[in-house]
This record gives C-alpha cells, sequence and structure tokens, in this order.
C-alpha cells in the first residue's frame, strides 16, 4: 500500500474541514420564541438565519515530480496534480 497518497488525501479531507469552519458565516436576522401555552396556544415562531458561505474551485495544474523506475533510478514527469481556490465570504 502507497502511504503518500493515503497522508495527502488525509491532509485534504483535513485541511478541507478547517476550511468549511472558517467558510461559513451564519447571522441570525430574527429572534425565536416559544408557543404561549395556556387555554389556548399560538403559534410559535422559528428563528430565520441568513448563512454566507464561501465557494471552493478545484482546479488542475501540472508540476514536476520525480517517479522512481523499477531498477531505483528516478526520472522526472510532468503529472496533474489538483489545486484549491478558497474565497471565504465577504464580511458586510
Amino acid at each position: 500500500m502507497k502511504t503518500g497518497p493515503i497522508v495527502a488525501g488525509v491532509a485534504i479531507v483535513a485541511i478541507v474541514a478547517l476550511a468549511a469552519i472558517y467558510m461559513v458565516d451564519v447571522d441570525q436576522t430574527e429572534e425565536g420564541s416559544m408557543p404561549d401555552v395556556d387555554v389556548s396556544v399560538e403559534d410559535g415562531n422559528l428563528p430565520e438565519y441568513d448563512a454566507e458561505v464561501g465557494s471552493v474551485n478545484v482546479t488542475e495544474e501540472e508540476v514536476d515530480v520525480e517517479v522512481p523506475e523499477v531498477d531505483v533510478t528516478t526520472e522526472e514527469k510532468t503529472i496533474t496534480v489538483p489545486s484549491l481556490d478558497v474565497s471565504p465570504p465577504a464580511n458586510d
């Protein structure tokens, strides 16, 4: 089993998870209230929220990496790897 791709995958998942916390801005726009309960019941009111989320664009770029050959020598090859463009929500 190749550990390099596994470590890279775990790192990407961790970065995305941490970015998700940074990327979401939730503001409560209306207070909630419990219904009045006595002989008659009036409707309650759930709070309203505005949520602004950022955008994530995954693109590809070519980079040069060393790839080992079977005879334990290396040669440089150009491969396409993903890149990440993260835009957090604008603060109003």
